[in-house]
């Protein structure tokens, strides 16, 4: 088996901040797109789909600045 290679980033590891903003964006981002469309009027399948495209990159785009933030911070 071929040995696993290990990386020691300088600063941030973007892969890190990558790996947690998706991951935090699905568990904790579409609850929250479920709640937001809860006031709002959405008759056809294509204004779901942009809502949620919209608030989803909004929480996509908060969710990693906070995940780099973090990640500058532990380092």
């Amino acid at each position: 088996m071929p040995a696993v290679e290990k990386t020691n980033p300088d600063g941030v590891d973007f892969g890190w901040v990558m790996q947690v903003t998706f991951v935090t964006t699905i568990l904790v981002g579409s609850p929250i797109v479920v709640l937001a469309s809860i006031g709002t009027a959405l008759p056809t399948w294509t204004s779901r789909a942009i809502f949620a495209v919209r608030v989803g990159a909004v929480i996509w785009f908060l969710t990693a600045v906070a995940a780099y933030l973090y990640a500058r911070y532990r380092r």
